[in-house]
């Protein structure tokens, strides 16, 4: 009788339990219902750090890797007109003296590889700063300060966007953008008052930009945490500044106070979107409702070394789904990890930004964006929180699946039944997977002893040992996959259009 009712007890607990034990989510998808424009918004465009490290062959060799996964058409970085690049300069009478030698080396590598420049407009050359002295404290020390003479700003911007359009041609040049300045809104700007000043500031250099050609595309605020787009954009109007699209940035780990001004309860994996869709409506507000959006720098929260794990992948997949529709192109920030924010990078894998760590190794990362290339560009309407379902041109769907699990949270295996409509029951199916087990080059390089400075050999075995290889194929059982995912698994399931044949 004793051991009747500790079972009774134990099936009372299984039933009444709010979140039972062993339950399967079932996500139905249809391959015939209606479908969305799904373009890939969110790897059209990446940063990299600032523009001196394009010369590079440790930089280009990560570009180059990241346009293989991702076909990327854009790059953005900072720091142009940084005095490294020698832009700059006055002669012993004041004249100013232009040298555009290192940018046409930085934007012939670009386009070399097949990749155009978002052309962020920054910093300022010592010599023509009102303040020389007022440098960032990021280790490579741009001057933040506004230009001594809006006169001799104005003749920079115009023979350098000259020059440009004489180098390469309009057809070329049109088909790039100008951002002006970087965070305007915090410690990149010191100009007085900030935002009037760097008001000032966008209208010249936009009007420099459109006097060489009304062709050239220029835009901004390209404000942190989502900042002064409204004010923007009602300063250009009333002032007939021009303006071709939008920027701002907003990070997972930004405060929900920085992003929208508020003390609610946001998630770390809903801040982004969240931030974008204010500034659409924002922008859908003003005298210039279809403006483009470019959301040019975002990254996923970073914690307990998280973006150097699987669970960028899932952040990625989740935020895809989120913005969907509210943004024209997304910047992840950064397709490599060094950046040099904080001077040369000492070792691989500290938590940063990018896809490829130092040497280039790729990261978990890495191997998600290559997984997520593979998506359709038609979306099926799915109200699943974890999958983004979507078909190809010729018919065949690409699914992406995945289980995420915040840095600071424990999670565990979830298991799914998907569900496949106007497909052949018994469709041969593919799987890739970035996971604890696939893609994991973080474990890969804990494995070899965590070395300071990996040699080339070490980096090609890591790479090597990680890649994705060959999917897992599997068939469909009427229609029915049984799948189980590990915390931040991501899977790219593909569906063929064909059954499988008996031999």
């Amino acid at each position: 009788m004793k051991d009747s009712f500790c079972i009774g007890l134990v099936l009372a607990a299984l039933l009444t339990s709010s979140q039972p034990l062993f339950a399967q989510e079932k996500i139905e998808i249809n391959a015939q219902a209606q479908t969305t424009p799904f373009p890939h918004f969110w790897e059209q465009m990446f940063g990299s750090g600032r523009a001196n490290l394009t010369l590079r062959e440790s930089y280009r060799n990560d570009l180059r890797a990241v346009k293989q996964a991702t076909d990327f058409r854009y790059v953005r970085f900072h720091a142009i007109l940084h005095d490294e690049n020698g832009v700059y300069n006055e002669d012993e009478h004041g004249n100013p003296v232009y040298n555009f030698s290192y940018v046409d080396q930085i934007y012939d590598g670009l386009l070399k590889n097949g990749v155009r420049p978002v052309v962020e407009i920054s910093f300022m050359p010592k010599k023509l700063a009102f303040n020389p002295d007022a440098l960032h404290p990021f280790w490579y020390k741009q001057n933040v300060s506004p230009p001594k003479s809006m006169e001799a700003w104005d003749a920079l911007i115009t023979h350098f966007a000259q020059h440009l359009v004489d180098r390469y041609g309009i057809d070329e040049v049109s088909q790039w953008y100008f951002e002006v300045w970087n965070e305007p809104n915090i410690d990149f700007w010191n100009g007085i008052p900030r935002k009037q000043s760097y008001f000032d500031l966008y209208a010249h250099t936009a009007r420099d930009l459109k006097s060489v050609s009304p062709r050239l595309r220029v835009g901004g605020p390209a404000t942190a945490a989502a900042s002064w787009v409204d004010d923007f954009l009602k300063y250009a109007a009333d002032n007939h500044v021009p303006v071709d699209f939008v920027s701002s940035h907003g990070y997972a780990d930004d405060t929900v106070e920085n992003l929208f001004g508020t003390n609610e309860d946001i998630p770390m994996d809903d801040r982004v979107c969240r931030a974008i869709e204010k500034v659409r409506k924002q922008i859908q507000a003003s005298a210039m409702p279809h403006l483009p959006l470019f959301w040019t720098e975002w990254n996923v929260q970073g914690m307990n070394e998280s973006r150097d794990t699987s669970f960028v992948g899932t952040g990625l997949a989740n935020t895809i789904r989120e913005c969907d529709g509210v943004v024209d192109m997304m910047s992840f920030w950064t397709f490599s990890d060094v950046f040099e924010e904080g001077g040369p990078i000492p070792k691989p894998f500290e938590g940063q930004f990018g896809l490829r760590a130092k040497g280039g190794i790729n990261k978990p990362s890495y191997y998600a964006f290559a997984l997520l290339h593979h998506l359709g560009d038609q979306r099926i309407a799915n109200p699943s929180t974890n999958v983004i379902a979507t078909k190809r041109q010729d018919g065949s769907l690409a699914i992406a699946l995945w289980n995420l699990v915040d840095p600071d949270k424990t999670g565990s295996e979830k298991d799914i039944q998907l569900v496949l409509q106007g497909v052949p029951t018994n469709a041969v199916v593919s799987i890739s997977r970035v996971d604890n087990t696939h893609g994991n080059t973080l474990a890969a390089y804990k494995a070899i002893g965590s070395p300071l400075d990996p040699t080339e050999a070490q980096v090609e075995q890591m790479n090597k040992q990680t890649a994705l290889g060959a999917p897992e194929h599997l068939t469909l059982t009427d229609g029915t996959l049984n799948l189980k995912l590990d915390s931040n698994a991501l899977l790219l399931i593909e569906v063929g259009l064909e059954p499988k044949r008996s031999k």
